[in-house]
């Protein structure tokens, strides 16, 4: 039998999967790393962390495994997407990377709509200026430290530092490189234009590469550490959404996604760069060849249940915190929670909105709070699905990936908001299947990706939306929406009580 490997990079943990030729995965790890939070608004991360437990992982994973030097044949990688991760010519790191979560780059975005312009901006990279972006935070550090800017050489993204400690190679792929806004992605090359306009050299982009493009080989040092064979291909990978999206099998048009991680997205394929979203949503790259993807996002989808969790129920499990959601009502008996406790991407696009619970008095219990999360959290993804079905996209089904799928409660409150067939996949693995059907693919397993899913993903379960859920749901996400606007001003004047 033989066997790949899919690492993916998150947020606050790398997940390592080996998954042999039927789509079986036989061993998984998880290591973990921290989050640096100097101050609000900030979000970094040592990229050394990063390296050392990947490594760690992947020692893990084949410690126990009996297998021979020829049976793993390749590895790919999914990563988190925008991370900035600046490089001198040493090709060392020259300061923490800024995380995609970081919203200190709002003086930046106005200065990309400034020079650039947003109509020209869009046309290029279908994209506009977001604090969570690349460019951005190249341009911050340009302005705010600019000794450290003097010494870069290149930048790459989270996955791709990891991958170059791994074989030496120094890559970017598509799907990656159309989340930093300096990609024409029609073109697919990076913009002279815009990288011109904003004084900007452009050799500070690397090498642009398919995500199942083979890069390298393990170094030999990394091979002694991890157990892996020196002879194991290494494939580009791709974007944590563009992994995701091929882990679940959005691979033709009509199919669409709700992922639930620390972010949240609603995705839907698409099969040309040439569709007009007016910036209402993100336009993407796939992972999948020539193929694209629009997305919307909820900043704190599960990072908002877990900020609940360990601020008023750190003691208890996930299970446990969830376990009395199904005997709350619809509505949780009167208790709204908008989960903006990071700012909001989709469709609002504001860095300093901020969580809110709507509603409360002395009935609510725990209970309610946490049903109120994941309507909060499930009525923000909704209004992506909204915002697909305005501009006639037909979604009908929805197959739903991540923490939210974990939970049955919670896939029938999707089915229920969403107003569509809920699909859970049998083994849910996200963008590290993605990953790793990347490089089953590259290694010739299949043809295409779609035969290499049509192999590898299984339905498990159908949620149908219930009527009568369905109507009480449509007259709470009215009323949803105007929290945005009615605590707008609000939380703008209170930024000035923020450390």
């Amino acid at each position: 039998m033989k066997y790949v490997i899919g690492i993916d990079l998150g947020t606050s943990a790398v997940k390592i999967l080996l998954v042999n030729q039927n789509g079986d995965v036989v061993q998984e790890v998880s290591k973990d790393y921290p989050l640096i939070q100097e101050k609000s608004g900030y979000s970094e991360q040592n990229p050394q962390d990063w390296v050392d437990q990947t490594i760690a992982g992947l020692s893990d994973l084949l410690h126990n495994f009996n297998y021979e030097p020829n049976d793993i044949e390749g590895i790919s990688f999914s990563g988190q997407m925008h991370g900035l991760v600046l490089l001198d010519e040493n090709n060392d790191v020259l300061r923490n990377a800024i995380l995609w979560n970081d919203t200190r780059t709002t003086a930046e975005c106005e200065e990309i709509d400034n020079r650039v312009g947003r109509e020209r901006l869009l046309s290029i990279t279908k994209n506009i200026p977001l604090e969570g972006f690349t460019l951005p935070k190249i341009l911050w550090v340009k302005k705010h430290e600019p000794d450290i800017f003097k010494k870069a050489k290149s930048f790459v993204l989270p996955k791709d530092y990891v991958r170059y400690k791994l074989t030496g190679q120094i890559h970017m792929d598509y799907s990656d490189a159309a989340g930093t806004l300096l990609l024409d992605i029609v073109k697919k090359e990076w913009s002279k234009e815009i990288c011109d306009l904003l004084d900007l050299d452009i050799h500070l982009c690397p090498p642009l590469v398919d995500s199942h493009a083979e890069v390298g080989t393990i170094k030999p040092e990394i091979a002694r550490l991890t157990g892996l064979p020196e002879q194991t291909r290494v494939f580009a990978g791709g974007a944590d959404n563009a992994c995701g999206a091929i882990g679940a099998g959005i691979l033709s048009e009509g199919k669409t996604l709700a992922s639930i991680g620390t972010s949240g997205v609603v995705l839907s394929y698409e099969d040309s760069g040439e569709k007009d979203f007016q910036g209402k949503v993100h336009y993407f790259n796939h992972g999948a060849p020539q193929a694209y993807y629009t997305m919307g996002v909820t900043l704190a989808a599960g990072q908002s249940l877990t900020w609940f969790k360990n601020t008023f129920a750190k003691n208890k499990s996930f299970d446990d915190l969830l376990k009395e959601v199904e005997s709350v009502p619809v509505g949780s008996n009167g208790l709204l929670f908008t989960p903006y406790i990071d700012g909001e991407r989709t469709p609002h696009v504001d860095a300093q909105i901020r969580g809110s619970f709507i509603g409360l008095d002395r009935s609510h219990e725990e209970k309610h709070f946490v049903r109120a999360v994941l309507e909060g959290i499930t009525f923000s993804l909704h209004e992506s699905v909204e915002i697909f079905r305005e501009n006639g996209r037909e979604i009908n089904e929805i197959i739903s990936i991540g923490g939210g799928a974990k939970n049955e409660a919670w896939l029938q409150m999707q089915a229920d908001i969403f107003n569509a067939r809920v699909v859970k996949l049998q083994s849910e693995q996200g963008p590290g299947m993605g990953a790793a059907m990347l490089a089953a693919y590259g290694c010739g397993w299949f043809p295409t990706l779609q035969d290499c899913a049509e192999k590898f993903l299984k339905v498990d379960k159908v949620y149908e939306p219930i009527e009568d859920r369905v109507e009480k749901y449509k007259k709470l996400f009215t009323l949803y929406k105007q929290v945005y606007t009615a605590t707008k001003s609000l939380n703008k004047e209170l930024m000035d009580f923020r450390d």
